[in-house]
């Protein structure tokens, strides 16, 4: 049996659309527990679904409703703030505008011609007035707009752990998803408290892989497991199954290419991170060089650009590896540790804060960069970080924090002065990824003020959200690889 439910405020469903609120788990825990008590249920109730359909898993699961056995967050982040709303404390807008207008606003309850336009039937009870359907939502994105740290009322209301979780879960992460999901699958994963949790890696485009007949079938036998007792694979056996199945991008089979992508080999790992993971250092230098051992300079030198620049006209300094001597695989986490100021300009605004935009890249040995898919079926780079210098505060202390991830609590006692001409040290993380270099390629660092390519509906350009002008000091990079 399968409940498919409208949110409260959608389709069917009455009531006012506010979506990732606490109202929206609030119902999900209602009809997970309803579900459970009905006499044609089992009594057990799993949960499928991508991405909104995954991310409210995170939540919900964390209540732990009677009834629920099992959940499959498919692309589903698990962090509102950090991964979807506001990267590195930047507001996400770009994709939050996109997602709204075509993926809620247009399902409202009582909204005029919504069969003509084939987004499903008209309400049943009649089309409401456009001052009424305004009554009957929270403006998503004017919201997130306002609220700029995790101890906003927004993000407050909905914060939960994922310690708490104890259902089995099968976290599926794509490696292209490096502005949306990823980073939560990965940290859901993590974090969650359940004794039998798994990590699955894909890549591909974010509407395809979901329903590839052989990512159906693992879904099947995952929810067969714990909801009717047949238990093909060993998933409810500790150990029978390892808990993480990676899938290695290596070659270039070019981006939105999913039979060239099913070329890509598969692993499996017994944790996360790969415990032989060598975190090992790289140097940036004046000359744009990313150097596996430390230049010598003799006196310490800048590197600047102008602020704000876009997707379109990026602003942005770049460092360059040399030709890799041996394969190297590239997986886990990222950090960027970054020395920078701001200045303003002649008879400019005196510029308050840096915005941070960070771009790994793939060269061939030929020079030719090396794109990978990205949610969107766009020509994505490696991965990306993210970080607003206002938000540099890291709390060492806390249980997630790592050397290679550091922890952020992005609260509003978190915020640091940004002052012109001062020097900041800071802490860039960067998404989680997998890249396979061979002999004689290289990787690329871009450092921007602004989207870069590759950014497609996950531009970062809120005119109010974003200001300032950045100047870059030489400084080191750390990243993970795996011999």
């Amino acid at each position: 049996m399968v409940v498919r439910a409208d949110e409260v405020g959608t389709g069917q469903s009455p009531g006012i659309v506010d979506v990732l609120s606490a109202s929206t788990i609030d119902a999900f825990c209602e009809l997970i527990e309803w579900a459970s008590e009905q006499p044609w249920s089992t009594g057990k109730v799993g949960l499928l679904g991508i991405s909104y359909y995954g991310a409210t898993q995170w939540q919900v699961a964390a209540r732990n409703p009677k009834g629920l056995a099992a959940i499959v967050p498919w692309e589903g982040f698990s962090d509102h703030y950090r991964d979807a709303t506001r990267h590195g404390g930047i507001l996400s807008s770009g994709f939050l505008r996109f997602w709204w207008d075509r993926q809620v606003a247009s399902n409202q309850y009582g909204l005029p011609g919504r069969a003509a336009r084939k987004h499903g039937p008209d309400t049943l009870e009649g089309d409401l007035t456009e001052e009424e359907l305004k009554a009957n939502r929270v403006e998503f994105l004017d919201e997130h707009q306002q609220s700029r740290f995790r101890d906003c009322a927004r993000y407050a209301s909905v914060n939960f752990n994922l310690e708490d979780i104890q259902v089995p879960l099968l976290s599926v992460a794509n490696w292209g998803g490096i502005f949306l999901h990823l980073r939560g699958n990965v940290e859901g994963f993590t974090h969650a408290g359940s004794e039998l949790k798994y990590l699955r890696f894909i890549v591909g485009r974010h509407d395809l892989p979901f329903y590839y007949p052989e990512e159906v079938e693992v879904q099947r036998s995952f929810l067969d497991a714990f909801l009717k007792g047949e238990d093909r694979e060993g998933w409810s056996k500790k150990g029978a199954v390892p808990p993480v199945d990676l899938i290695l991008r290596k070659g270039d089979v070019g981006h939105n290419n999913p039979e060239g992508e099913k070329l890509y080999p598969r692993r499996k790992e017994s944790e996360w991170p790969i415990a032989r993971t060598r975190y090992t250092d790289l140097f940036l230098s004046p000359d744009g060089q990313l150097h596996f051992t430390r230049p010598v300079v003799a006196r310490p030198c800048k590197l600047g650009y102008r602020a704000l620049g876009t997707a379109q006209s990026p602003q942005l300094v770049s460092f360059t590896t040399p030709p890799f001597e041996r394969e190297t695989e590239i997986t886990g986490h990222i950090v960027a540790h970054l020395n920078v100021s701001v200045a303003g300009y002649p008879g400019g605004p005196i510029p308050s804060d840096i915005d941070l935009f960070l771009s790994l890249r793939h060269l061939s040995a030929s020079g030719k960069e090396i794109f990978y898919t990205g949610a969107s079926g766009e020509a994505a780079p490696v991965t990306k970080g993210f970080l607003r210098v206002s938000l540099r505060k890291t709390n060492p202390q806390h249980p997630r924090h790592r050397p290679w991830l550091p922890h952020r609590d992005y609260l509003s006692t978190d915020v640091l002065p940004v002052i012109p001409n001062e020097v900041y040290a800071v802490d860039v993380e960067i998404w989680p990824t997998n890249v396979i270099v061979e002999k004689g390629e290289r990787l690329v660092l871009d450092i921007s003020s602004g989207d870069t390519a590759g950014s497609s509906v996950f531009e970062h350009c809120d005119p109010i959200d974003r200001y300032g002008s950045l100047l870059l000091a030489v400084c080191p990079l750390r990243f993970a690889r795996v011999g």
